[in-house]
């Protein structure tokens, strides 16, 4: 059977995209092995590595997490007796005039002295991380201002502003744990929030849509580009939204605009974006309550188990069509 042009290029594209897929799909297993082995790790131990300390967080926090009494973390911070658990990290830096990190080492040091896993947290410490700047903002704001900040958070990052809202779900999940907040308010929060940003998404779409297709030509988004975009979203716009909302989270604000862009019907694309916004805060909220000691193990492990599935849906895409191309070939 004689192949065209066309069709020895898209075997070849599928070929690459195969082996491409398959080569992630190694990494992110590999990865989320190692994140989930730290998890158990952790779990087992009752106590997260010092390590996973940062400078967002308040004394409060540290002491709930790593089982310590404040008024005991207090003293061996060599802080007034009167100071509030409510303190983060770095505004006592700040306020004693010291680097950030510095006094994330002395907080590590006296959680490691007083925790009641010490030997097997201090064996699996390492040297404290540089603070992260606005995302440590954003945490330490979820910290000081609970539900507000949550809500802020959750909106922004599904508008499509680069805010760290997987490892906030998974603080706001640890939070719930330690009783700082009421796990069924946040998880509807967390999930009206994000929903909401879709919504805010889907609208901009929509009314950009009118910009498009007054001078799409200038770009070279007219004409029938546009009409087999459109087709595309129509026919897999259910699909596309909910594993953007899900698998693909960080692809959820570029969906969200197509779908308006595309004048995807706003009820499916609701219905969808809220199951899978569901989907989404369950997992991330759910381990972060469960074993959400070790926060960036936690976030980890289930941003690299969706790049697992992802990158073996894709393999297994390419490779059906492969096969299936093979078939009509013997034929």
């Amino acid at each position: 059977m004689h192949l065209s042009a066309r069709t020895r290029t898209l075997r070849v594209l599928a070929a690459l995209v195969l082996a491409v897929s398959l080569l992630a799909t190694f990494v992110f297993a590999h990865r989320t092995y190692g994140t989930y082995v730290t998890l158990r790790s952790a779990y087992a131990v009752g106590v997260p590595a010092v390590s996973t300390i940062r400078a967002w967080m308040s004394l409060d926090y540290v002491a709930g997490a790593y089982d310590v009494p404040l008024a005991a973390l207090v003293a061996r911070l060599d802080l007034p007796e009167t100071t509030a658990g409510d303190n983060l990290i770095r505004d006592l830096a700040d306020a004693r005039g010291l680097a950030r990190i510095d006094m994330v080492r002395d907080v590590q040091a006296a959680v490691a002295g007083l925790a009641p896993a010490a030997p097997e947290a201090t064996a699996q410490s390492e040297p404290p991380q540089e603070p992260g700047g606005l995302a440590d903002a954003f945490l330490g704001a979820l910290i000081a201002y609970s539900y507000p900040a949550l809500a802020l958070i959750l909106l922004l990052g599904a508008i499509g502003a680069p805010v760290p809202t997987g490892f906030t779900t998974v603080l706001a999940g640890s939070l719930a744990a330690g009783g700082t907040m009421a796990w069924p308010l946040a998880a509807a929060i967390a999930v009206i929030a994000s929903v909401a940003g879709d919504i805010v998404g889907y609208g901009i779409g929509r009314y950009a849509s009118q910009f498009v297709a007054r001078h799409g030509r200038f770009f070279g988004y007219s004409g029938h580009r546009r009409e087999r975009v459109e087709w595309l979203f129509a026919r897999w716009g259910g699909v596309t939204v909910l594993i953007t909302r899900t698998l693909a989270s960080h692809l959820s604000s570029l969906a969200s605009l197509l779908a308006g862009a595309s004048r995807y019907a706003f009820a499916a694309f609701l219905a969808y974006a809220s199951a899978g916004r569901i989907l989404w805060t369950a997992a991330y909220f759910g381990l972060g309550y469960f074993i959400g000691s070790d926060l960036e193990a936690a976030s980890g492990f289930l941003g690299s188990l969706s790049g697992l599935l992802v990158s073996a849906l894709i393999a297994a895409a390419a490779a059906a069509y492969l096969i299936a191309g093979s078939a009509l070939i013997r034929r």
